[in-house]
């Protein structure tokens, strides 16, 4: 076993974790502030232009040195060498977890099965190249010698949700291709997409590990179904290009082989923009921002790998999920970047998170007696603060939130900025003081309320506080900076999996559900009625079927 499996309540550290835990867990945070004038200097990180303030924490500096001590108990620099080493920490698919080498440069030495896959890594990332300037120039044309104007990704998971989310956050720095992102199997979806497109100037992106996903492969044939409406079977290999591994299907379907661009098996799903699967984040932005991602990422890898855990950004921001989800007991988390372009970070992490670490069972098999995963959620500031926040400042469930703000807009509209950014900085502070019910009453008597409205009222504007929140901020959004970024919530994944004692990197979870539709799927189509299922289950088909 490539990893350790060490059950962490069972740890000297977690012992003293609960005990400290019991001192601390009523003190308000801003007594903690009174008490140590140098709080915030002391539990911030600067890391290039990465600011990280953990100072509105519900810890303090004792609570961070006993869970860098539960960590160092649980070897967690050893996980962390395995994990960039290539050994086989993914045991339950028998496989290395190698997103990093991805990202790693032609120099480096990473080995799989006794060879070297940095070079391997660096022929794809030239093929992406060749690909993308011959797309992006012009030269590559479609079939009836048009320019390519839009690129559609077919693809669903990781397969979307990375490439989707990254070309979105960085749409400042786009060229002039048109990107779509078709994922759903719902056939409305796929047709409002196209019926925006000239399948003549249009290159479609099919990403499929095994080109067997059912939801990929079902809407792959019917575009090109629809694409064959106008142009001939031989137009395909103009148009389309696959990522896969499995080069006779994707040849089957009439894509040329030059045309595939494969992936390896020791890439997750939802770790894989980083491989061949960012092919439409190259087409959308130019080879050149896409290289600029993937050095981000491996400027947070060095850090990850080699900054002390008391100075290290995953590995504290890891820690303190530990802390609120397996102390405080806080379910969930919430993330709030201060951008519009992150609109679709939250929706991208969830999968990151919680299908890495949704696990009930540890590294020996057995059913785990503590907390794991996160239920992660979030949205855009200021859109959040007049949606959910009334729940986080005056609800009765603790949320710790991840602020993620720009010290620098990309337009230079500072009048706009700054008013973003003043509630970036006033919602962390809104959320740890809160408001006392002097404060209130205060507040309402300077405002000529009757002395009955304001016994009436007063309940009801207090604030608890108390909110834990961690700021980060950054200089500018880049596509640099948004590859440090994601690559910080890699390694927090791959840190809270080593203290749970999971197996962050297998997904069995999701494959039940798809099994029992391919059944129902029969079902359907053939009108089968002998198939047993519990009775909601079989009210539910035979109303469908009889409306349908």
């Amino acid at each position: 076993m490539a990893l350790k499996a060490i059950n962490p309540t069972t740890t000297d550290a977690w012992k003293k974790l609960q005990a400290h835990f019991e001192t601390i867990k009523s003190k308000q945070l801003k007594d903690l502030f009174g008490s140590n004038p140098e709080r915030a200097n002391d539990l911030t990180v600067q890391w290039e232009d990465f600011y990280a303030d953990f100072s509105k924490n519900r810890m303090t500096s004792e609570t961070l040195d006993l869970l860098i001590e539960l960590a160092e108990e649980l070897d967690l620099s050893d996980a962390i060498s395995k994990y960039f080493d290539g050994d086989i920490i993914n045991a339950t698919e028998g496989r290395a977890v190698l997103h990093t080498a991805l990202r790693a440069p032609k120099d480096a030495r990473v080995f799989v099965e006794g060879g070297n896959v940095i070079p391997e890594v660096h022929e794809v990332k030239k093929k992406i190249e060749n690909f993308t300037n011959s797309v992006v120039s012009g030269e590559h044309k479609g079939h009836t010698g048009k320019a390519i104007t839009d690129i559609v990704n077919i693809g669903i998971g990781g397969s979307d949700l990375g490439p989707a989310m990254v070309v979105d956050a960085l749409q400042y720095y786009k060229n002039h291709l048109n990107t779509h992102f078709v994922s759903n199997v719902d056939g409305d979806h796929f047709n409002e997409v196209i019926k925006r497109l000239n399948p003549e100037s249009t290159l479609f992106v099919i990403v499929s590990k095994t080109f067997t996903t059912q939801e990929t492969l079902s809407n792959a044939n019917s575009i090109k179904s629809w694409f064959l409406n106008t142009l001939p079977p031989e137009a395909v290999a103009k148009h389309f290009v696959a990522v896969s591994t499995n080069i006779e299907s994707v040849k089957a379907f009439g894509i040329n082989e030059a045309n595939i661009f494969p992936m390896k098996d020791w890439v997750g799903g939802r770790f894989s923009l980083w491989s061949a699967v960012g092919l439409s984040i190259s087409l959308a932005l130019g080879y050149k921002h896409f290289e600029s991602l993937l050095d981000g990422a491996h400027k947070m890898d060095t850090h990850f790998r080699t900054a002390n855990f008391k100075e290290n950004i995953p590995v504290i921001s890891a820690l303190l999920t530990v802390w609120y989800n397996n102390f405080f007991n806080a379910e969930s988390e919430a993330i709030i970047p201060y951008t519009q372009y992150l609109n679709q970070f939250a929706t991208y992490l969830q999968q990151g998170i919680m299908e890495s670490n949704g696990k009930s069972v540890d590294r020996d098999g057995n059913p785990v007696n503590y907390q794991t995963g996160t239920l992660i959620w979030g949205e855009p500031g200021t859109n959040s603060q007049h949606a959910f926040f009334q729940l986080i400042h005056q609800g009765t469930k603790l949320i710790p939130a991840d602020f993620i703000g720009y010290v620098e807009s990309l337009h230079g509209n500072k009048d706009h900025h700054d008013k973003l950014m003043s509630n970036y900085f006033a919602q962390t502070e809104a959320l740890m003081n809160g408001k006392t019910e002097e404060e209130v009453l205060s507040e309402l008597k300077t405002q000529s309320t009757s002395e009955t409205e304001i016994s009436q009222l007063t309940p009801f504007k207090v604030f608890e506080g108390n909110k834990p929140t961690t700021s980060l901020l950054i200089q500018k959004l880049t596509p640099e900076s948004l590859g440090k970024l994601i690559a910080m919530y890699e390694h927090k994944i791959f840190v809270q999996g080593i203290i749970w004692n999971i197996y962050s990197y297998d997904q069995f979870g999701v494959e039940l559900g798809k099994q029992l539709a391919k059944s129902i799927l029969s079902e359907l189509n053939e009108g089968a009625d002998n198939v047993q299922h519990d009775s909601s289950t079989q009210n539910l088909l035979s109303y469908y079927k009889r409306n349908c």
